[in-house]
């Protein structure tokens, strides 16, 4: 039996990167597509206005009017609008995924509580090699992390909203937690001027915003004499969306909770 999948922000680029995936994907089935009330694509068939065929499910900006049609809601969308669809989909019974980064402390809270009632995978990043990355973060943390300068340098294209990246913060929390630190308390976001010596508690978050860059991470651990560099690097916005839609197969099954990408793939 297919799940039914509703895709939240259809016409961006992650949504019509969503809607391709689930066409090629066995046991799932898109039903709803929803964008926001001023969307020029309201009304447009999904699958056409992402170059990949007529879908038959025509976009709509109202999403309580088609709960009854899909099982989990796939959302990628702006940080804003989270509130309100967490809200829709907690009083309909519908589980989500949610992929938006750039989420204030009270969001996540919002998250949290919602999971009581409906099943939520929530990561900042869907892919499977950066998840694979947390798990060497974790080890490498562990071995030379003490005596190591940690920094964590990330890429993304120009018109990328937050910063750092979600996937950066979630590394440093990887980290931090490893070390017994508090990342709020040890961050150090780009540096500039006479800063004088480099505490080795702290941990260096350094931002590029360029061109049309998918993503790109990587965490240094520099030591005197030696150097080590775990890196991720996403040629495609797939890999996120493969991700996303393999965590919604896998949240069928779940009744209610919060998971995140290390329960998906079954790294914890």
């Amino acid at each position: 039996m297919s799940v039914r999948i509703a895709v939240c922000g259809a016409a961006g680029r992650m949504g019509r990167t969503i809607l391709e995936v689930c066409r090629e994907t066995e046991a799932v089935e898109v039903t709803v597509a929803l964008e926001h009330s001023a969307s020029p694509m309201l009304g447009v068939d999904a699958g056409e206005q992402a170059g990949i065929g007529k879908l038959g499910v025509v976009i709509s900006d109202d999403l309580t009017a088609v709960a009854d049609q899909f099982d989990v809601l796939i959302d990628f969308t702006l940080a804003d609008s989270i509130k309100s669809t967490l809200a829709q989909c907690r009083s309909t019974g519908k589980k989500m995924v949610i992929g938006t980064t750039g989420l204030t402390d009270t969001q996540k809270q919002e998250i949290r509580e919602a999971a009581d009632d409906i099943g939520i995978v929530f990561a900042p990043n869907m892919s499977a090699g950066v998840n694979l990355c947390f798990k060497l973060l974790e080890l490498a943390s562990r071995v030379v992390g003490e005596e190591a300068d940690i920094e964590i340098i990330e890429a993304h294209h120009r018109e990328k909203k937050d910063a750092p990246s979600g996937t950066s913060l979630r590394m440093g929390e990887v980290i931090a937690a490893t070390l017994g630190r508090d990342l709020k308390e040890c961050a150090v976001y780009g540096r500039e001027g006479i800063t004088g010596p480099r505490d080795r508690e702290t941990i260096g978050f350094e931002t590029i915003r360029a061109g049309d860059i998918v993503g790109e991470h990587t965490v240094m651990f520099a030591t005197a004499g030696e150097r080590v560099e775990i890196s991720h690097k996403a040629t495609s916005r797939k890999t996120f969306a493969s991700g996303a839609v393999r965590a919604a197969k896998w949240l069928a099954g779940k009744d209610r909770g919060l998971f995140d990408m290390q329960d998906v793939l079954g790294l914890k």
